[in-house]
């Protein structure tokens, strides 16, 4: 066979390969309103610049049949290649071929690539789209799940890791997205869940479809699974390559600088208006942190989920930044068991990846009730102060309104090692507010007055300017500085250049031991 025939032959195993399953079943697929494997990574990298790895790895299973179900690079394809000019290292399951479902053979060629991620500091994009373990390959195929399952974890906070959910993922499947970084998924296509509807209707007698169970929706609002809930495919890797924009290839390095034309000594009238003068008023907190980033451009994280608590993405001056805060309009802001774990997890990841933090503080405390106490707002609510502590990233609060008790202490406040605390002219810091406290301090002499009710309004009111103003913590250095609201983004992006080369380390240790 010479040179010709056998570049012919190398060409027609690669065509059948990027056939995956075949014609038919790539209808199919189209037909349920999905893309392909390799549509997708069209999708994620910049055009042109994927490069596959192992195209022509097939299974070695010949029970139940699989000898004649053979496909080149079996349901799974593996490469590297380039989004907004970086490298990024990808899988893409195959649904066409066996139902994308995952055998020992398709499990290290994904192990191959997330180890070459690991080894070239690169951020790991997982598409899934899969039927789950090979049935056919038994113990086999689970003991592939662990695989991967062991490199998330050993590789989690050295590379980004994001999984795409496009399709089923069901029973095992689901564990690989839950450890990493962030979870997208496609609204009418992305199912995720332990057990499906039958097995649910047989254990407990629940009716329920596959969407009510483990669609993107519910994943994204009710158990917070899912970060991002997106409408199609086509919007959903648009919106990975924006993410992956605001972060650093690996923990070695930091989230690159952009400019974003948008003068960094800019200072905002509106800023004066957004605080209601009665702080039993709410406001949208959404206000003051895109009138605050650069050209008011924020990807929110989780906005579906604990929408008492935002988190998200922008940039200040042109420096990625990890922007968190309370939102008044949901629960008055509290700090509650969902929003405790997505703010605790938020700091965390940004810290593993030099992102600095900037909090946006008006937190009336903890969410009280004997629900919350009943199912863990102690050890949830010490996560976030553990991740605010732990984290040695540049950490900047800015109190709008109120901050009380506990829950102040817990937003990057200067007893967890804030570098920079303001305040503007707004807040109230205290270790309750002035109703409550005026409550238990003046007791007594509310009881004995003669018009109690007139007595307590003025004591609030005494309280509230002696000791829930912000001046009292400035002058014992807990606040860094009041300042005019205007002037937020200016004193912000200066304090981040201030502490841009800023060098901590936490005593040695194996590792820590977070209030899970």
């Amino acid at each position: 066979m010479d040179i010709e025939q056998k570049l012919a032959q190398l060409n027609e195993l690669r065509e059948k390969a990027r056939q995956g399953g075949g014609a038919k079943r790539i209808e199919a697929q189209h037909s349920k309103g999905k893309l392909t494997a390799r549509e997708r990574l069209d999708l994620l990298f910049d055009p042109g610049s994927f490069e596959e790895v192992n195209p022509f790895v097939t299974h070695r299973c010949t029970d139940f049949g699989m000898a004649e179900q053979k496909f080149p690079g079996d349901s799974v394809i593996t490469g590297y290649g380039k989004v907004a000019g970086r490298l990024i290292f990808a899988f893409s399951q195959d649904f066409t071929v066996l139902g994308g479902s995952l055998s020992e053979v398709a499990s290290n060629k994904i192990c191959q690539v997330m180890d070459l991620a690991a080894t070239t500091g690169a951020p790991f994009v997982a598409i899934l789209d899969s039927g789950g373990a090979r049935i056919q390959e038994g113990a086999d195929s689970l003991k592939a799940y662990g695989e991967i399952f062991t490199r998330n974890t050993i590789y989690s906070g050295t590379i980004p890791q994001i999984s795409v959910i496009v399709g089923p993922t069901a029973g095992g499947a689901v564990y690989s997205p839950a450890i990493t970084d962030f979870v997208f998924m496609v609204r009418g296509v992305g199912q995720s869940y332990i057990t499906g509807p039958n097995v649910v209707k047989t254990v407990t007698g629940e009716e329920i479809s596959l969407e009510e169970l483990g669609g993107a929706m519910v994943n994204a609002t009710k158990s917070g699974n899912a970060h991002f809930a997106i409408d199609s495919e086509q919007e959903c890797f648009q919106l990975v390559r924006k993410l992956l924009s605001f972060l650093p290839q690996n923990y070695r390095e930091l989230p690159p600088d952009e400019d974003t034309s948008d003068d960094p000594n800019r200072t905002d009238e509106e800023l004066l208006h957004i605080v209601p003068d009665s702080p039993a008023k709410p406001y949208d907190m959404k206000h003051i942190i895109t009138r605050v980033v650069d050209n008011g451009d924020f990807l929110e994280v989780h906005h579906r989920f604990a929408r008492n608590f935002i988190v998200g993405f922008a940039r200040m001056g042109g420096q990625s930044a990890g922007i968190l805060a309370q939102q008044p309009l949901y629960l008055a802001g509290v700090l509650d068991i969902d929003a405790s774990d997505k703010a605790s997890r938020f700091v965390r990841f940004c810290d593993c990846f030099n992102i600095p933090l900037v909090t946006f503080v008006d937190v009336p405390g903890y969410m009280p009730g004997t629900d919350q106490e009943f199912r863990g707002i102690i050890r949830h609510g010490a996560k976030l102060l553990f991740a605010y502590a732990e984290a040695t990233v540049p950490k900047i609060s800015i109190i709008t309104r109120k901050a009380y008790g506990g829950a102040y202490v817990a937003m990057s406040s200067k007893g967890l090692r804030g570098d920079i605390c303001y305040a503007w002219p707004t807040a109230e810091i205290a270790v309750m507010g002035p109703e409550g406290a005026t409550n238990i301090v003046y007791r007594a002499e509310i009881a004995k007055s003669e018009k109690p009710e007139e007595t307590r309004e003025r004591l609030i009111q005494e309280y509230r300017d002696k000791f829930a103003s912000p001046y009292i913590a400035a002058a014992r250095g807990y606040i860094d500085d009041v300042i005019d609201p205007r002037e937020t983004r200016p004193k912000v992006i200066k304090a981040l250049e201030m502490l841009k080369n800023k060098k901590v380390t936490n005593p040695p240790k194996k590792h820590s031991n977070i209030p899970l």
